[in-house]
């Protein structure tokens, strides 16, 4: 079963390196540089959820339901974290650069 899962990753990935190569390299980098603003953003709002969990964890006032929760919403952050990482991967692949973009607020 593992070498089937493997197999469906693998098969989508190509799907989207195919997807991507097939993309002008203007378009790539307009799509490149919005999946870098979203990872961004999204490395903030994790930090800010792993900051409030790591403080509910040291509370002893803070109930165990409410920690549950705020390390469920952290897990789940990190999936879609890693999911768009990887899209933005295989963006920079087709790319075959890392555009700069500045810092929120400085363009």
């Amino acid at each position: 079963m593992n070498d089937l899962s493997s197999s469906k990753a693998s098969d989508e990935r190509n799907e989207r390196e195919s997807r991507y190569s097939s993309m002008q390299k203007s378009e790539l980098e307009v799509l490149a540089v919005a999946a870098i603003r979203e990872h961004r953003h999204l490395i903030a709002a994790d930090e800010a959820v792993y900051e409030e969990w790591t403080r509910a964890g040291a509370d002893p006032s803070v109930s165990a339901a409410v920690f549950n929760s705020l390390q469920d919403e952290y897990v789940a952050r990190q999936k879609k974290s890693e999911a768009q990482q990887e899209v933005l991967s295989e963006i920079i692949d087709a790319l075959g650069y890392v555009p700069e973009v500045p810092p929120d607020g400085e363009d």
